[in-house]
């Protein structure tokens, strides 16, 4: 068992029900850390305990105000590094700007790559993230990186809370999900199906339509997995696609729910029977506008995370069976 002394919990602004979750499920409390904006904006962080030769662990996820949720991260790192903390391990629950991955258009910026920098400039030993929108962002840093899964959670609530999830299809809206679907199918042992999406037309503005490419879900249970929902489009189209496609019930798994389109009472109106996310962004307020929304607490897999860590164990054992036994739904 680690000493409760040497392991050192902080939170910024982005997440503070995440951070006490986690401390309260390590017995360790959250260390005294102010983090405020002065009158023009900028930020001030004052930290109210000794963190000298400590293992530290800051909680902060990119979500809402994501630019500020970020420089607050990298602030408390560096105000780490300079009160000689031992080890800083960055704990984001979803990585900001993990969309801008690839230089898929001429000009196009590598976002990923330069909050990487940012954080390793700042003083960050070492990252721990979940449901990276692409793996090779690990290969953007030169310090250990550990992304973290919610696949197991989600296993875990598809056996205990679909009825008839034995004979349902586990469903990717777009061919960059494919891996993560036919993965899940193996392990649940049930079909998978791939969505493809094309616009009519070669224009941008073009609309866009999808139609079902691989696998049947007439008269079946679709269980529909991403790892991000953010204005809601691609769930809309895909969830209306199945549907037309004949499926008894469409169940829609999705990593992080942004979910900052404007009108979040439109997801309501989908045919969609629920909407899983898990809480590795604040889901709040978003609840009291989607009464279809179910978050699955992702509190003890980042516990046992930092638990491992900070004991030299190996993590590998947060890819299973165990995690999909402690996945409880958040209320």
């Amino acid at each position: 068992m680690y000493h409760n002394n040497s392991i050192r919990i902080l939170t910024g602004n982005s997440h503070p029900e995440l951070a006490h979750a986690v401390a309260e499920r390590l017995n360790v409390p959250l260390v005294p850390c102010t983090v405020k904006n002065f009158s023009n904006g900028e930020i001030n962080v004052k930290i109210s305990e000794s963190v000298r030769d400590e293992d530290v662990f800051i909680i902060q996820s990119g979500c809402d105000d994501v630019n500020d949720n970020l420089m607050e991260l990298l602030i408390l790192i560096s105000a780490c590094k300079t009160a000689s903390a031992r080890r800083i391990t960055a704990v984001i629950p979803c990585f900001p700007y993990a969309r801008m991955d690839k230089k898929d258009k001429s000009r196009a910026p590598i976002t990923a790559k330069l909050v990487a920098n940012m954080l390793t400039v700042a003083g960050c030993d070492h990252v721990i993230t979940m449901d990276l929108h692409a793996s090779q962002i690990q290969g953007f840093f030169d310090i250990p990186v550990d992304n973290l899964w919610s696949e197991p959670l989600m296993m875990g609530y598809i056996k205990r809370s679909i009825p008839g999830w034995q004979d349902a299809v586990v469903v990717s809206p777009d061919a960059g999900g494919a891996k993560r679907v036919t993965a899940m199918a193996d392990k649940l042992n049930i079909e998978f199906a791939l969505i493809h999406r094309k616009r009519d037309g070669k224009s941008l503005t073009a609309p866009e339509r999808m139609e079902l490419l691989v696998g049947d879900v007439k008269d079946k249970v679709a269980i529909l997995v991403d790892d991000m929902v953010d204005s809601g489009s691609t769930l809309a189209l895909a969830a209306r696609t199945l549907r037309d496609a004949g499926a008894k019930s469409v169940h829609a798994l999705i990593s992080h729910g942004l979910l900052s389109g404007s009108n979040l009472t439109l997801i309501d109106e989908l045919p969609i029977h629920e909407l899983v996310v898990t809480n590795t962004i604040p889901q709040g307020k978003h609840k009291e506008a989607i009464a279809k929304l179910v978050t699955v607490d992702v509190s003890p897999t980042i516990a046992e995370s930092i638990r491992r860590t900070h004991n030299g164990e190996s993590i590998s054992l947060l890819f299973g069976e165990w995690a999909e036994t402690t996945g409880v739904v958040a209320v």
